[in-house]
């Protein structure tokens, strides 16, 4: 609800995945992922931010390889919210989203995500 540090959904280990079902169908444009600055941060680094991560359209929650929609980088010296514009375009409209991380900023033990917005038209 906030950008505390702290008040993330924060899972083990560097790679994970989390499955995001939409209010309704929507033709995905750009995707957004937010961390807390480095300022706001009580050890002066965010090496628990994604790093590497892909998002996938879904047809269903079952799916497990979706459609493609874009692999980006998150930039630990950037803004801490930043966009992501879609790279695979697709046809389909789609309801349900994966973001799939794949590497942090180097902290060994969990990664961190504060906030993550898919964008698009109905």
């Amino acid at each position: 609800p906030d950008m505390y540090p702290g008040n993330c959904w924060a899972f083990k280990g560097s790679q994970g995945y989390l499955v995001v079902r939409l209010s309704m169908k929507i033709y995905p444009t750009a995707f957004t992922v937010e961390h807390i600055p480095k300022t706001l941060s009580p050890t002066g680094n965010i090496t628990s931010a994604p790093r590497n991560f892909s998002v996938y359209g879904l047809d269903d929650e079952y799916e497990e390889e979706g459609k493609l929609l874009g692999q980006y980088v998150y930039d630990q010296g950037g803004e801490p919210l930043q966009m992501f514009p879609v790279m695979e375009e697709s046809e389909n409209a789609f309801q349900i989203v994966e973001l799939r991380i794949f590497s942090n900023w180097g902290h060994a033990e969990y990664t961190c995500l504060y906030r993550f917005r898919v964008h698009g038209k109905p």
